[in-house]
């Protein structure tokens, strides 16, 4: 059972990981960690896609002295699954960190329960 905790590294270390993002993000009321734990989790899966991408003994697929055979690269793939998802998650985290800057301005807090309380006092 050890040996294949360590065989499997990395991916514990993203579920764990995913594990604190996750908890975070139900436990927590304040947005700004909120945010964090939400970027925990995207990191979590980042790091889960590229230890299942790599191959050890292969190498990027870029064709070098006339080497064409697919067994000696790795899948490219999961790397650019990787660098979309990055893209993707800072203009996310761009969005909800200005959503939470108008939020603040509007109710003078960070606590996601008064804000909805504040809200629904607004709306009668």
């Amino acid at each position: 059972m050890a040996g294949n905790l360590f065989t499997n590294f990395y991916e514990t270390v993203a579920v764990i990981l995913f594990g604190i993002g996750f908890t975070t993000l139900l436990l927590h009321r304040n947005m700004i960690k909120k945010i964090l734990g939400l970027n925990i989790m995207d990191t979590a899966i980042y790091l889960f896609l590229a230890a299942k991408g790599y191959i050890s003994g292969r190498v990027a697929p870029i064709i070098v002295d006339g080497v064409t055979d697919p067994v000696n690269y790795v899948n490219p793939i999961p790397s650019g699954l990787v660098l979309t998802g990055i893209v993707v998650s800072v203009s996310v985290t761009a969005l909800m960190l200005s959503l939470t800057i108008r939020l603040y301005r509007t109710y003078h807090t960070l606590d996601i329960d008064e804000i909805s309380m504040r809200s629904k006092k607004e709306d009668f």
